[in-house]
C-alpha cells in the first residue's frame, strides 16, 4: 500500500546539436571518455564485469553530486541500437542509501522539426527508502547538464 507513494518516475529533454547515433555511442561504447567532457561532473567510469557496449555488463561511474564525490555500480540492462537507448540499474553506490531500486534510461531521437540534432529524454525510475527522502530532481538535473557537455565535445570533434 505505502510502498506506491515511494516509487515514482522523473523525466526530462535536453537538445542538443550532435546525432543521437553519437550520443548513444558515447554512453553505449565509450562512456569511459565522458570524464574527459566534463571533469567537473564526472571523474570517470570503469568497466569492471563483461564488454563495453553489452547488456549484463557491469560499471562504476565516479561523480560529483551536491558538491561531494560520490560512486556508483551499475549493470547494463537494456541496449537499443536501433532507438539509440541504454538503460543502466544501480546496483551500489551512494544513490542506494536514499533509494531501494534506482534505475535510469535514455533516448537520444532527431528533433522532430527536421532542424539537426538531437532530443535526449532522460528517465530515473526509482523507489525511495521512505517518504522524507526527496525526489532526485538534482540528479536528473545533473545528468541534464553533463548531456549539453557530452554534446559541446562531440560538436567540437566534427
Amino acid at each position: 500500500m505505502a510502498s506506491s507513494a515511494l516509487t515514482s518516475k522523473l523525466e526530462a529533454d535536453v537538445e542538443i546539436k550532435a546525432t543521437p547515433e553519437q550520443f548513444h555511442d558515447m554512453y553505449t561504447s565509450k562512456p569511459h571518455h565522458v570524464h574527459h567532457t566534463c571533469g567537473d561532473k564526472v571523474q570517470g567510469c570503469e568497466l569492471l564485469e563483461g564488454e563495453w557496449g553489452n547488456v549484463g555488463s557491469i560499471i562504476t561511474w565516479r561523480y560529483v553530486h551536491g558538491g561531494k564525490a560520490r560512486v556508483s555500480k551499475q549493470v547494463i540492462e537494456a541496449i537499443d541500437p536501433e532507438k539509440n537507448s541504454i538503460t543502466f540499474r544501480v546496483i551500489e553506490g551512494d544513490v542506494l542509501k536514499e533509494y531501494k531500486s534506482f534505475v535510469t534510461s535514455l533516448q537520444a531521437s532527431p528533433r522532430s522539426d527536421g532542424s539537426g540534432g538531437s532530443v535526449v529524454h532522460w528517465s530515473l525510475d526509482y523507489e525511495k527508502l521512505h517518504h522524507e527522502i526527496d525526489h532526485p530532481d538534482t540528479l536528473l538535473q545533473l545528468l541534464q547538464d553533463v548531456s549539453k557537455d557530452i554534446d559541446a565535445h562531440l560538436c567540437l570533434a566534427n
